[in-house]
């Protein structure tokens, strides 16, 4: 039976993605060496890491515009601490969505004052402030775009004279924005990129090298730059599939294109959500994220049927994150429309059953 896989991550991948990757574990470009086997400093897999980056700012229209693509480690949780490492002089401010957000500001409060700019904890994060004042003088503004626990996503971004951090790590590469807004993005690669292993940092180059405090290395984003994103070993296997996945999106016409899919692919989905009173939506519609649909059981007591009924569709990663309980349904680039066609089947068979 096939999977239709909703997971928030690890995500699901392109199939031709998947069979590449598992043909260069055995065989990596015909050189009867497996790709995770071979030195990362071989022409190979550079050639790999150089295009990585390239199609990182191809697709981001950030090529020849003063920014540098990197592929790091330690996933967005180091960023978080990276950031202000290597931002945070006096004072930096945080838009407060969620999880992601609440992670962020504690580790930037150990370098720096920050300010709580804008938050929706008052209504359990299901909406995107808004109507908030941006501090004059913050050494950055740092906010999350889109939140996988919770539904949300940014539809418009603030205006501020302070460089402008976002953390992109569910909803990289899937809508169409401009990019030369922000000056540093990162994202986690296993949301909408590729496997768990890698970070895709994208910096604007001129605003490094600003604070006074002294930088350890391997947390200086000038020191990876330095050695083209191979300052140490990288994740060999999580890069090279990061590069067949943006290659992929690359022969699907881009950012736009994709655009168009997931645009319908939500609209399926939270069509169904809004006329099928088994079910409520969790965010508010406005800020609704078009990655990840959240939404609840008007009777708990029609749940175990329900999950039976996932089950035997073959719907997967439906379960919503342990904080907040319900569903969620993730719609990264790789699934298709199909899938969400047989989960709003599911859901309107529960209807007629319920």
């Amino acid at each position: 039976m096939k999977k239709h896989n909703f997971s928030a991550g690890p995500c699901i991948l392109p199939k031709e993605v998947l069979l590449k990757a598992s043909e260069a574990v055995m065989d990596f470009n015909g050189s009867g060496l497996s790709l995770i086997e071979i030195s990362h400093r071989s022409k190979d897999f550079v050639a790999v890491m150089e295009k990585a980056r390239s199609l990182a700012l191809e697709l981001l229209d950030l090529k020849d515009k003063g920014y540098t693509a990197l592929f790091l480690q330690g996933g967005a949780s180091l960023q978080f601490l990276m950031v202000a490492y290597n931002l945070l002089e006096n004072k930096a401010g945080y838009l407060n969505t969620g999880t992601w957000s609440d992670k962020a500001i504690k580790e930037a409060r150990l370098f720096g004052e920050v300010v709580e700019v804008g938050s929706s904890k008052d209504e359990d994060f299901k909406y995107i402030p808004k109507g908030y004042t941006v501090p004059k003088g913050l050494d950055y503004l740092h906010l999350t775009s889109n939140n996988t626990i919770y539904g949300t996503q940014f539809k418009k971004f603030p205006k501020t004279d302070a460089p402008l951090i976002c953390d992109m790590s569910s909803d990289i590469f899937s809508r169409s924005l401009d990019f030369s807004q922000f000056d540093l993005i990162y994202a986690g690669a296993q949301k909408n990129m590729g496997p768990a292993g890698t970070t895709l940092v994208v910096v604007k180059d001129d605003i490094l090298g600003k604070v006074s405090r002294k930088i350890p290395s391997m947390l200086d984003y000038k020191s990876h730059i330095s050695k083209d994103s191979m300052f140490n070993t990288p994740s060999v296997f999580a890069v090279y599939t990061s590069m067949l996945t943006l290659e992929w999106l690359k022969s699907r016409g881009g950012i736009s294109a994709i655009e168009e899919e997931n645009e319908k692919k939500a609209r399926l989905l939270y069509s169904e959500i809004d006329l099928n009173p088994v079910f409520e939506g969790y965010a508010n519609i406005e800020d609704r994220s078009l990655m990840n649909a959240t939404f609840n059981i008007t009777d708990e007591v029609l749940k175990s049927t329900f999950d039976e009924m996932l089950k035997e569709a073959g719907v997967n990663g439906l379960n919503g994150h342990r904080s907040v309980g319900g569903y969620r349904a993730s719609m990264y680039n790789a699934l298709s429309l199909e899938s969400v066609g047989v989960l709003v089947d599911v859901m309107s068979e529960m209807e007629r059953k319920g």
